[in-house]
């Protein structure tokens, strides 16, 4: 995407309530993202009907911004990259492997987009990523650094650097699932290279996710949102909160009715009419 035709920066900063420095500053990179992990929700509506969303500015603003509704990755992360550039940072589109449950990382193809940030003035760079619907995934930007650990809004991540046949470095990303009271265990989320990828690119994987029945979002539900003081997920029937002090709940959903008050209630989200939910 070569330009921003049909981003309103002032319409979506209002949407995600953010009020902060639109400076192009760390601080400002921190607040936007976690602003946006907590304004709008992550969901694979359009895929559960084998449809495609639109990657297009104006039809993204309709939808995540002007809507009630969410998206999936490709939806958020280039939503938020137009954002970033129109506030003055540097943006680099990567694509990487989801090793969340894999046995080997070679077995998952490149279909998830994250983001490569550069800030004005800073030699670091930093892996920024609104999309990753899992509770490992990232509520705050942290440093691509192997060696170190970063924790942003509560969660705790880090890199590590993973043997393959390429000439690139492979970096891990991985989540520590313990909190802070050191019992925990750190667990792999995705695996990438720093090599750009291309709007386009985009295009055609979002295609293949959306439409293949082999995909996990063309088989069941998959919605999450991120509040202040817990993560919620509704996958297929069951519903999961889980709490910053690590306490969990979960339940079951009964029946379609059920399962649209819950997105409009919990999730703020307002499914199509027709449109079968659980499956």
């Amino acid at each position: 995407m070569s330009d921003s035709g049909g981003f309103d920066l002032d319409e979506y900063l209002a949407h995600i309530g953010w009020e902060g420095e639109r400076r192009a500053g760390l601080g400002t990179l921190r607040g936007v993202h976690l602003a946006h992990m907590r304004g709008i929700p992550f969901e694979n509506l359009d895929a559960l009907r084998r449809t495609a969303p639109s990657l297009e500015l104006p039809d993204l603003m309709a939808k995540l911004v002007r809507g009630r509704r969410g998206g999936y990755c490709y939806e958020h992360n280039t939503l938020l990259a137009t954002a970033l550039r129109a506030l003055g940072f540097g943006v680099t589109l990567l694509a990487a492997r989801v090793v969340v449950g894999a046995d080997r990382m070679e077995s998952r193809p490149r279909t998830h987009m994250a983001l490569l940030v550069e800030v004005p003035g800073d030699p670091q760079r930093y892996l920024a990523d609104v999309g990753f619907g899992a509770i490992g995934g990232l509520l705050e930007p942290v440093p691509v650094v192997v060696g170190g650990e970063f924790e942003g809004a509560g969660r705790r991540h880090r890199f590590v650097q993973a043997p393959h046949g390429g000439p690139l470095e492979l970096l891990v990303l991985q989540a520590h699932d313990g909190g802070g009271d050191g019992n925990g265990a750190w667990q792999p989320q995705y695996a990438f290279t720093l090599e750009p990828f291309e709007h386009v690119d985009f295009e055609v994987i979002n295609w293949h996710i959306a439409t293949n029945p082999r995909s996990p979002f063309t088989k069941g539900l998959f919605v999450q949102r991120v509040t202040p003081d817990r993560h919620l997920l509704l996958h297929g029937r069951v519903l999961t909160g889980t709490r910053s002090d690590g306490a969990v709940s979960e339940r079951e959903l009964t029946d379609e009715g059920e399962a649209r008050r819950v997105l409009e209630v919990e999730f703020g989200i307002e499914a199509p009419d027709g449109m079968t939910l659980l499956t």
